[in-house]
This record gives structure tokens, C-alpha cells and sequence, in this order.
């Protein structure tokens, strides 16, 4: 159950609309639901701000739309990463409404489009091939409700095409920086700014790039300060951050 949701229910008993033992029925599924293969956490929107997300890489099609299902029935935002086609087909079956991003490989839904930002986030990254990872954190970020600005293909190779964008970098609360190759744009940019930036190191490279592992490791000896770093590919991890650092302070009941 999300905040939204919590509210409306104890408004609803405070006023009289549904009794008591109502009330207690709907909150009876929190903290979570047990549907055999999966236990799921309607919770976790009340102690940090946004919905359990579903990780589907592993799980079955008719696992993930069950899963995707019953969130739907108690959050407005669900989303689910590293989902295939297949699995949308699936989800599709059970929630018509669920929008498939097919560049991240992201399921969506999302009931309430039209709320207010909880920040400005740059999601910056070094190349073209580096945009699967990159529009994971775009998209998560936004159905997190962050305001997200792009800033795609202005990696060190050409680092003019950088330079060239510096008010985007100001304008920020948080910037996401994604690479692959040597990593060494998230160095720059945290050499450019005070504002936090979170690096994504990608498994975008030749060999010797070992699967993202030369990026990660560029990334964690960055000499900037102000740098901190996530796992390889992981955009939705970067989001999670961003979205946690703009939003300190921020009360996940009351807003």
C-alpha cells in the first residue's frame, strides 16, 4: 500500500465511509503478501519512498505478472527491470495498462503522471552504446518522480561536447554519470561541479574493459571527491540513490 493509498483509507475511516473492520481488512496485507513463490513488500513505499521494484531477469513470465498484478492492486507506481518482451506479453495479459521501455528493458505503470518533481537529476552519459544503462536511470528516475535531463554522447573522447553543456551540470541537485570503456567521464564531471555524482560503471568495452570491471574500478579511484559509485549496468541502482539524496528530508507519509 502506498502513502496515497494509507492516507485515503485512515481519511475514509476518520469520515465514516467504511468502518473499521474495513479499514483493518485493507491493511491487513502490510507489510507484505505472502502468493507462494514470492513475498511481496507493500511496506517498503512507507519506509523509503517508493514501491518494492521487480527484478525479472530469472523469474518466469506468469511469476512476473502475478508479481506485477498484485502491486498494481496496492501502489499507483510499479516498475520492473530487466524485462523482456516476453515477459511484457505476460504482464500485458494481466495488467492492460503496463508500458514496456524497450531500450532498458523497463515495465511501467503508473497511475499518478501528473505529480509534483522531487528534484532535478542529470543522467549524463559517455556514449551511445552506454544508453540502455543510461535510460534505466532516466526512466526509473522519472516514475520515481524526479526530473530527469539527458545528456547523452559527451565522453572524454570529445570532451568539448561536455564542456559545452556546463549550465546543465549547475542546474542539477544530482548528476548520474554513465561509462563504459575506461570510466574516466565520471572523474570529469565530479571535477566540474559540487553537486553529488553517481557513477554507473558499463560492461561497454573491448576485453580489457573485463565486463565493466576496468570502468568500475576508474570509478571507485576517482581522485574527484564527491563521486560514489554503483554496480556494472546498474541504472535503476543509480536512480534509487539520486532519488534518496534529493529527497533527504523528505517524509515518505506526509510528503
Amino acid at each position: 500500500m502506498d502513502t496515497e493509498k494509507l492516507r485515503q483509507t485512515l481519511e475514509e475511516i476518520r469520515d465514516g465511509q467504511i468502518t473499521v473492520d474495513k479499514g483493518m481488512e485493507r491493511l491487513r496485507k502490510m507489510p507484505y503478501e505472502n502468493i507462494s513463490f514470492a513475498c511481496l513488500d507493500h511496506h517498503r513505499a512507507l519506509r523509503q519512498g517508493f514501491p518494492e521494484v521487480v527484478f525479472c531477469q530469472g523469474k518466469s513470465p506468469d511469476q512476473v505478472a502475478a508479481i506485477m498484478e498484485r502491486l498494481s492492486h496496492h501502489h499507483r507506481r510499479v516498475l520492473g527491470t530487466r524485462a523482456s518482451r516476453e515477459v511484457f506479453e505476460a504482464v500485458r495479459e494481466t495488467v492492460p495498462d503496463v508500458v514496456y521501455h524497450e531500450l532498458p528493458r523497463l515495465l511501467v505503470i503508473d497511475h499518478d503522471p501528473g505529480r509534483p518533481s522531487a528534484g532535478k537529476v542529470l543522467v549524463v552519459s559517455a556514449g551511445t552504446a552506454d544508453l540502455p544503462v543510461a535510460e534505466e536511470a532516466a526512466v526509473c528516475g522519472e516514475v520515481m518522480g524526479l526530473e530527469i535531463t539527458r545528456l547523452y554522447d559527451v565522453g572524454v573522447a570529445g570532451l568539448h561536447r561536455l564542456l559545452g553543456q556546463m549550465d546543465h551540470l549547475h542546474q542539477a541537485q544530482a548528476i548520474i554519470v554513465v561509462a563504459g570503456m575506461e570510466g574516466a567521464l565520471a572523474s570529469v564531471v565530479g571535477g566540474l561541479t559540487s553537486r553529488p555524482v553517481i557513477a554507473v560503471p558499463t560492461s561497454v568495452g573491448y576485453g580489457a574493459n573485463f565486463g565493466g570491471l576496468s570502468a568500475l574500478l576508474t570509478m571507485l579511484n576517482s581522485c574527484a571527491v564527491g563521486v560514489g559509485v554503483v554496480n556494472i549496468d546498474n541504472g535503476f541502482g543509480a536512480a534509487a540513490l539520486a532519488h534518496a539524496i534529493v529527497g533527504t528530508g523528505r517524509c515518505p507519509v506526509c510528503g
